[in-house]
């Protein structure tokens, strides 16, 4: 996923954070932000600018361990087996 790939569509995400959480606190307007570490840091700005620091630790729910993206990551990946012959050193010189 492609969270916070450059500088103006991390200003247009923060101003979208902003808006869905100025009047109301949203926790589930943060969730796909909360599964990067460069999308957690945008929640903590936004979260600060808004006053409600506190509210962080109410959206760790949303966090994913390691363990999720590794087990994700395995299923998803589908293995390949190749093989290289190498002519014998003995026949190339015949």
């Amino acid at each position: 996923m492609r969270i916070l790939s450059t500088w103006e569509f991390k200003k247009r995400e923060y101003n979208l954070l902003m808006q869905h959480n100025s009047k109301s606190f949203n926790p589930s307007s943060f969730a796909r932000f909360m599964e990067a570490p460069c999308g957690r840091l945008l929640v903590k700005v936004v979260l600060k600018d808004l006053g409600c620091r506190e509210k962080y630790k109410e959206l760790k729910v949303y966090k994913k361990s390691v363990l999720h993206f590794l087990r994700n990551d395995m299923c998803e990946r589908k293995r390949v087996v190749t093989s290289i012959r190498f002519p014998n050193e003995n026949q190339s010189n015949k």
